[in-house]
């Protein structure tokens, strides 16, 4: 069985003649995200993060989403060697790595992708869905081309350390995270704050100056169009948790009054 690469994301951003639109998988259902990925946007990200994701549902997910043309990326719940190199072992191909706050932090994003002695992922291919269960005779050798390394930049020190991190080797790509970002700020909750935008812009500025793809999330379609015209090469522009939140309020917003004629509130 011949080793695949086609899959990365880090290929599809380079040869992409446009953004890359993409949306969040949060529900941890295989079904969700096989609807999902009919959709027809270029990217899930499937989330561990702040969602009921273990190995078991991303495994799952994995499975479902496999027969779609979509690039699929997972975010681990935190920058850990031990959980990366699971999720390399059950067929990820594409992480992203929440709060890379430094070069030492990305560099370690990176050694957890890589066999010694170029990384200290540990090796277990003859167990893992990745190598195919072995049936992949070069994987050990070519591993590191089946994988591709986004980190997130979400606080004050990244975006002051952002030149030096796009500067790693194995970085394949930055990902702004403006929630966090604001909170990191002193300004939760106030994404669309100019401080918090002027920051996103550097960090895409940095990134075009490095010849790297930058990528940003703005569920707010004017935020989205804004990053887009200033250089985002991908996007995340909504989650099946929040299209389904408010596609059922919308629901009892249209179908149910109460008897002084409102609108009962979402729960």
């Amino acid at each position: 069985m011949p080793l695949r690469v086609e899959g990365t994301f880090r290929k599809a951003l380079a040869e992409a003649d446009r953004p890359l639109a993409g949306m969040w998988v949060c529900s941890g259902s295989p079904l969700i995200a096989e609807l999902c990925a009919g959709s027809g946007l270029d990217w899930l990200l499937v989330d561990a993060e702040h969602s009921p994701n273990g190995l078991e549902s991303i495994l799952a997910q994995l499975q479902a989403i496999h027969g779609y043309p979509v690039h699929t990326l997972v975010r681990p719940p935190v920058n850990d060697t031990v959980l990366i190199k699971q999720y390399l072992d059950l067929g990820v191909q594409n992480l992203l790595v929440p709060m890379v706050n430094s070069v030492a932090e990305a560099e370690a994003a990176v050694a957890a992708t890589r066999y010694p002695p170029h990384g200290v992922r540990g090796v277990g291919s003859a167990l893992a869905r990745a190598a195919r269960w072995n049936r992949v005779p070069d994987y050990l050798a070519r591993a590191s081309e089946t994988v591709s390394v986004t980190v997130q930049i979400e606080s004050t020190a990244a975006v002051e350390a952002v030149e030096d991190i796009l500067k790693v080797d194995g970085v394949d790509a930055i990902f702004v995270g403006p929630s966090d970002l604001s909170a990191s700020m002193g300004l939760l909750g106030q994404q669309e704050h100019p401080e918090v935008r002027a920051a996103v812009e550097h960090c895409l500025a940095a990134a075009q100056a490095a010849g790297k793809p930058a990528g940003v999330n703005a569920f707010a379609p004017a935020t989205a169009r804004h990053y887009l015209a200033a250089g985002a090469d991908f996007i995340l522009v909504g989650a099946d948790v929040a299209l389904l939140a408010r596609g059922s309020e919308a629901l009892a917003a249209e179908y149910i009054q109460t008897a002084d004629g409102e609108t009962p509130a979402s729960y």
